[in-house]
């Protein structure tokens, strides 16, 4: 029996900030700026308003990587964001080891004007993503659409 190894297409999911990183990606994507396309972008007004339940979700929704990504440290638009989504990004750091997921998650800083920064980014997510391998939670090559939805329903609110 010939099996062929399985093209591993990681599927990541950023969390970002409208002000900084959201405008980094999209002045790498106007620059035309080459990296992975494995990152789906869902947009928050800051990042502070990022809940660990969100970022759990994303997993349940079948993410191989979550990055989360916001202003620099002293330039949150909203004063003290950032640093409330560094904290839960370090105690859902915590939970996802303590369930096997570990390393699969991570908080990055990206200027407005970063575009290259958020090139790197991804391009270091996705490194990461392919040597993790497939989360064991992902249910097939793309996000789980009902629970990907719901993900974006509770940012709206």
């Amino acid at each position: 029996m010939n099996l062929k190894p399985m093209k591993y297409n990681p599927k990541i999911l950023a969390l970002v900030c409208t002000y900084c990183t959201y405008t980094a990606a999209d002045m790498a994507g106007s620059a035309r700026m080459q990296y992975p396309a494995t990152v789906r972008i869902v947009k928050y007004l800051c990042t502070g308003r990022i809940d660990i339940l969100h970022i759990l979700k994303a997993f349940e929704a079948g993410a191989d990587a979550v990055l989360v990504s916001g202003c620099e440290a002293g330039s949150c638009h909203f004063l003290e964001g950032n640093l409330r989504a560094r904290e839960r990004v370090e105690y859902a750091k915590q939970l996802l080891e303590e369930i096997g997921l570990g390393g699969r998650l991570e908080m990055f800083e990206v200027a407005a004007s970063d575009a290259p920064k958020w090139v790197e980014v991804v391009k270091e997510m996705t490194q990461r993503a392919l040597e993790l391998g497939p989360a064991p939670l992902r249910r097939g090559q793309a996000f789980h659409p009902e629970t990907l939805a719901q993900l974006e329903k509770v940012v709206e609110t």
